[in-house]
């Protein structure tokens, strides 16, 4: 494993604007949305319908069309995938754990839980990528082996701080379990994985007009989200939990990644599949774990403050790790 040697002191400019080209587009774009809703030239409505459209149809179709035009069987590697969802699994089992044994309230445990491990791997992950690269690299793959148990561990430690589901009868726990299922089994996004893989493992091409109505409808997705994103800060009142919001910026942008990002190099990932695994395990907590959160009766309001706080720091803590991995000539 290469490791150059840098005398104290040195600081390698290129670097620094290759990592501020990858990573600060992305949070000007929020910027702006942020500013835009300020000056009232779009509404909390706009983000309502922005965050529908992004969510149900713009980015279903670029995860579609990403999966069924790459070569799975080459870019989703047996090893790559499991490590994807083997560092899934680890990371949510550790801070499921130590959260059990810290948090006093254990309604304010699915909340933290879930920002502390879920990142936003769709929509700001696909953007870090395309600045990058120019296209989504590896993220799709990374999507299609991880997501999946992002969204049913979010389910099971949910449920498990979900005070009327705790003090409900067992048919209706039953009942209520049954429809965050099928809440999971019906996500666009994952409906455009699976829709996407056929395609992949038979080669099919698209005739160039469906190849074009593709190519537009998920050229919406990533800036559409992002203005939307910026749009939906609150401010103040999201920072109303700022004890517990700090500890869980700290395991989303700090612990998992000086963690993982090094086992991964470990075990000979580079360039865009290297990319994929830093935004598994170093997005800023997903916009969607405030949804689910405040659906199913947990600390909406904390995860409020998570997100908010990992979106505004990840511009910090992505710029840094993209630097360094550029520096170590891993990307």
């Amino acid at each position: 494993m290469y490791f150059p040697v840098y005398e104290y002191g040195e600081f390698d400019m290129d670097n620094f604007i290759y990592s501020l080209n990858a990573t600060m587009p992305v949070f000007l774009v929020m910027v702006l949305g942020y500013f835009l809703r300020r000056i009232n030239v779009i509404n909390d409505n706009f983000a309502k319908v922005s965050d529908k459209l992004v969510f149900q149809c713009a980015l279903p179709v670029y995860v579609f069309h990403d999966i069924a035009t790459c070569n799975l069987t080459e870019d989703l590697s047996p090893g790559f995938a499991l490590f994807c969802a083997g560092s899934t699994v680890v990371f949510f089992l550790v801070i499921w754990g130590l959260a059990e044994l810290f948090i006093k309230d254990k309604k304010e445990i699915g909340s933290f839980v879930q920002g502390s491990f879920r990142g936003s791997a769709a929509v700001l992950g696909i953007a870090f990528a395309e600045n990058i690269y120019g296209d989504a690299g590896m993220v799709p793959a990374m999507i299609v082996a991880s997501i999946p148990l992002f969204n049913i561990f979010s389910v099971i430690v949910l449920c498990r701080s979900d005070a009327g589901m705790l003090t409900s009868r067992a048919s209706m726990r039953y009942s209520r379990i049954l429809d965050v299922l099928k809440g999971i089994v019906t996500n666009p996004i994952i409906i455009g994985i699976v829709a996407g893989i056929p395609f992949a493992l038979l080669h099919a091409t698209f005739p160039p007009i469906v190849e074009k109505t593709l190519n537009s409808v998920g050229a919406l997705s990533t800036p559409l989200a992002l203005i939307s994103i910026g749009a939906g800060f609150q401010g103040v009142e999201a920072l109303s939990r700022i004890g517990y919001t700090v500890w869980a910026a700290l395991i989303k942008l700090v612990f998992m990644p000086a963690v993982f990002l090094p086992l991964a190099v470990c075990m000979g990932f580079r360039g865009a599949h290297l990319i994929a695994i830093m935004i598994l395990v170093g997005a800023p907590s997903t916009v969607s774990g405030y949804i689910m959160a405040k659906n199913m009766n947990n600390d909406y309001v904390l995860s409020s403050s998570i997100v908010m706080v990992t979106t505004l720091l990840s511009s910090v803590t992505i710029t840094l790790t993209v630097y360094l991995l550029k520096a170590f000539s891993y990307i």
